[in-house]
């Protein structure tokens, strides 16, 4: 049934975007080569290119330090249950 009700969302958002993209392909309007930021050269093209070489790569080292921290916390929780496990005071008991 939840398989059913995505695929008709999926299928209906597909059709909406399929439906309106002639309308903003064929606008009519030609910019001459100037797009949302400025008119598109070799020097805009290399920019933002590296900037995308920068950007993946920056990602990629903050997301290893998220997970690496997140490790360290997981195994200092982990070594703490240890010796609280291995502690007769925390046993309980009489």
């Amino acid at each position: 049934m939840r398989r059913a009700r995505i695929a008709t969302a999926v299928l209906a958002v597909t059709t909406a975007f399929l439906a309106i993209a002639p309308a903003a392909l064929a606008s009519g309007v030609s910019h001459g080569g100037e797009g949302c930021y400025s008119e598109t050269t070799d020097t805009v093209i290399t920019n933002a290119m590296f900037i995308t070489i920068i950007f993946f790569p920056t990602i990629i080292i903050a997301f290893s330090v998220i997970q690496w921290r997140l490790d360290k916390r997981k195994h200092a929780r982990m070594d703490a249950a240890k010796a609280r496990a291995s502690n007769a005071d925390w046993r309980g008991g009489w």
